[in-house]
């Protein structure tokens, strides 16, 4: 893969995981309830699910996806309903009571970063559409499988590091502490904008 065809895909790569959305709101909010662990993990599980489908999208499953509305609105259904789940949790959360349960371990049933990060992304089914319009630009029928791998581990990669870096930057220093302090406000900012973006997942 040439090196300025690579470096285009990685600015592109850049400025959607930079875009604000609900993937960030829910690293924040992991990270916020159970600290750096759960954050990468989260952030680790929402790369991985972005990465499969860009996986798919150079298959050529993905193109079936979309071609196909029942399998498309069966994603699409089932993706409104894990983020009507996660804005119920949000806003039914006592932010108050975070640093008791983080000390005494008991914030692991509030939170799965794994499970989270992984859904997320995996029940975003426009994801398939995004990358089959954008790999079609960088990739051709005749594509080596090492030209496809590398777009692939750029997309995952890509997406990982940067909200890694996120979690690190709101673990460090007096952030994670300030978080916390305005917790019961963040919980309910965060449940109403993930139960918007479920009704536009369902009015879309």
């Amino acid at each position: 893969m040439a090196l300025e065809l690579w470096l285009s895909l990685v600015v592109i790569c850049v400025l959607g995981a930079l875009s604000p959305g609900p993937s960030l709101a829910l690293v924040v909010r992991n990270t916020m309830l159970g600290g750096h662990k759960p954050g990468l993990a989260t952030a680790i599980s929402h790369g991985f699910g972005v990465g499969l489908y860009a996986a798919i999208a150079v298959t050529g499953i993905g193109l079936v996806i979309v071609q196909s509305p029942l399998i498309f609105q069966i994603i699409q259904y089932t993706g409104a309903a894990f983020l009507l789940y996660l804005a119920f949790n949000a806003l039914k959360s006592n932010g108050s009571n975070i640093d008791l349960e983080v000390e005494q371990g008991q914030n692991d049933k509030r939170i799965n970063g794994w499970r989270d990060g992984f859904l997320l992304a995996f029940l975003n089914p426009k994801l398939a559409i995004f990358f089959l319009a954008l790999f079609s630009q960088f990739v051709d029928v005749n594509a080596s499988l090492t030209h496809k791998l590398i777009m692939i581990f750029t997309v995952g990669g890509l997406d990982t590091i940067w909200y890694c870096l996120v979690v690190f930057g709101l673990t460090r220093g007096p952030v994670l502490a300030k978080l916390k302090a305005n917790s019961h406000i963040i919980d309910k900012v965060t449940g109403v904008v993930l139960l918007l973006l479920a009704v536009r997942v369902v009015i879309n």
